[in-house]
């Protein structure tokens, strides 16, 4: 009889150190490439941290029922090659479920592979218009509006707000001359048009262009109501704008993502005050927005010497949050989490209410949500200008 009850105790316990281990290994795994280094360590630090904190906040909200987010990253220094690698080298060791690329290139490489061999759902820091098709790419998506849906959000706003009444507001592109900077035009010239927004002139410069005198002699001439960049972070834009203000232009300065740093706006200085742009998340000062107040509670507990998170933050933070609404969608249908149930969420996706965080989401006609903000700077912050554009 006690031999008969030691080798239920044993049993017992042999039962319950198995189903332990074998929850523990069920955790939604994402892998991640991002630049921690390099040439674009200040965005790619900052969206790394975001993802990361994103899915210990998922998880400490207990994960999808109790199965917890297990987040796999490598720095790539932002080049194609180690991204690429170190991509397929977590794939073929650990075999997550999503990943988070580094860049548009990442994604354009890996696009072919992902759709038939490694069925992953995949988001990127790119807001690249391919990668957010999904008839030609079903696993991917994009965190927010394209870059030329952040354009149509500007020109809708553009809009409905001219300079003069009853005038056809006037508008300037000023890009660069990459894919970054000339991908959103073809597009933006068809909204403008479609809009009543009248396009008078369009410059286009290298990157971190010094000598932008006959683009500024140009903009003199035209003199436009509102000028849109595209395919910049910093540089020309503050000798842009400083070079209007000496002319006396009354011309309002408007960017996109990349361009409504607040690093920007410390580089613009007085120049910065009325600069406007489209961001499709809220910022760290908006506290009256619930997911901001999270965001900066759950910073209190685990960061707290961090007193401010950049909007490139934000973007990884709502990454995450999509990776837990997809997974959460999987499990509320009785299905296994994997890339293939993942991928058929993401147009299931529909009147997701963020909180005010990023609007309410829906991934309709393509796999980005098609919402922003138009903000403007006031006393070196970015405010909201209007209420969210949605153009899907």
């Amino acid at each position: 009889m006690r031999s008969r009850q030691l080798y239920s105790m044993i049993l017992f316990l042999c039962l319950t150190l198995v189903a332990g281990l074998a929850g523990a290994e069920e955790t939604i795994k994402i892998s991640g490439q991002q630049p921690i280094t390099g040439r674009f360590a200040f965005a790619g630090k900052h969206i790394h941290q975001g993802l990361a904190d994103s899915l210990a906040y998922a998880n400490e909200q207990g994960g999808v029922d109790g199965q917890l987010f297990e987040y796999l990253y490598e720095d790539t220094g932002y080049d194609l090659q180690r991204a690429v690698a170190s991509f397929k080298k977590v794939m073929a060791k650990d075999s997550p479920v999503m990943n988070y690329g580094e860049s548009t290139g990442e994604g354009k490489a890996l696009a072919p592979e992902i759709n038939d061999k490694y069925k992953i759902v995949y988001g990127s820091t790119s807001f690249s218009q391919e990668l957010a098709d999904r008839a030609q790419n079903p696993y991917m998506f994009v965190s927010g509006p394209t870059y030329a849906q952040q354009f149509g959000i500007l020109l809708k706003y553009i809009s409905e707000n001219p300079k003069e009444k009853g005038k056809k507001p006037t508008v300037a592109f000023f890009y660069s001359d990459t894919e970054f900077g000339r991908d959103t035009i073809p597009y933006a010239r068809e909204m403008a048009k479609k809009l009543g927004v009248e396009v008078v002139t369009e410059e286009v410069t290298k990157v971190g262009a010094v000598d932008i005198s006959s683009q500024l002699l140009d903009l003199k001439r035209h003199n436009p109501d509102y000028c849109i960049f595209q395919g910049y972070v910093v540089p020309p834009i503050p000798a842009v704008i400083q070079g209007a203000h000496d002319f006396g232009l009354k011309t309002t300065f408007m960017g996109t993502f990349w361009a409504m740093s607040k690093m920007l706006l410390g580089k613009l200085g007085p120049d910065g005050e009325g600069y406007m742009g489209v961001n499709p998340y809220a910022y760290w000062q908006q506290t009256d927005v619930p997911m901001i107040k999270a965001i900066q509670e759950f910073g209190q507990k685990h960061h707290p010497d961090v007193t401010y998170r950049p909007n490139s933050y934000m973007q990884g933070w709502f990454t995450g949050m999509v990776f837990v609404k997809l997974a959460k969608m999987c499990k509320e249908k009785g299905l296994p989490i994997t890339g293939p149930n993942l991928k058929d969420m993401i147009p299931l996706v529909k009147d997701w209410d963020t909180g005010n965080f990023a609007g309410k989401i829906s991934f309709k006609d393509s796999n980005a949500t098609g919402v922003g903000k138009v903000f403007v700077a006031k006393g070196g912050e970015f405010v909201p200008a209007s209420d969210w554009i949605y153009l899907q």
